[in-house]
């Protein structure tokens, strides 16, 4: 019997077509969040920076408070002793200085941190030529923890040793000793030192 029928087959309907893209999308969506995710984290992570010698600014201080020494904000000799011990006692390389596994077992967050660089090189002792006696040395850590950039809160005592402007003129510096090289602020430090010994540091004696 005849019809007036039509055969529509064709090889896939467009619903099927549109919801088979439709599944697709979806299932592309968190691969793609996933991988905006592991971006950012990998962003983070390469910008954590290795604290060291010369380092300055608030991430020291949170790593000195750790550590319980003078939270002075710069990374001398002794913070770096300090760090040497915190790492002896845990199973860690005892480097010195803070670098991903020393801050995670201090508990400590310093990715993405920003640093005050004082001047082209850190200002270590390294920078120094000037031969110091030992008791010089522990007076300049006790001062401003071997930074030659320091400056009281007063403003009134500057640079590795805490001059004030008096004393540093009294032997032959010029300026404002906190900008003086570290080599230089040895040498007043070490002329001073030979004229008065410890006197002129009543509180680091």
């Amino acid at each position: 019997m005849p019809t007036n029928s039509f055969d529509f087959r064709v090889p896939a309907p467009l619903w099927r077509v549109a919801l088979l893209t439709a599944l697709l999308a979806l299932s592309a969506a968190p691969a793609t969040a996933l991988a905006s995710s592991s971006a950012t984290q990998s962003s983070s992570h390469d910008s954590f920076q290795t604290l060291k010698v010369g380092s300055t600014g608030a991430p020291v201080k949170e790593v000195q408070r750790k550590l319980h020494v003078r939270a002075t904000g710069y990374y001398g000799d002794e913070t770096a002793a300090a760090v040497k011990r915190f790492q002896r006692r845990h199973p860690l390389k005892a480097t010195g200085e803070v670098d991903r596994a020393t801050a995670r077992a201090m508990r400590v967050q310093l990715r993405g941190a920003t640093y005050a660089s004082g001047g082209s090189a850190p200002p270590d002792s390294s920078h120094s030529n000037v031969k110091l006696p030992a008791e010089l040395k522990k007076i300049a850590k006790c001062e401003s923890g071997g930074n030659p950039k320091a400056i009281s809160p007063s403003g009134r005592y500057r640079g590795k040793y805490q001059f004030d402007m008096e004393t540093w003129r009294s032997v032959g510096g010029h300026g404002d000793p906190a900008k003086a090289s570290e080599e230089e602020q040895d040498r007043r430090a070490l002329k001073l030192y030979k004229r008065e010994g410890k006197k002129p540091w009543p509180n680091c004696a």
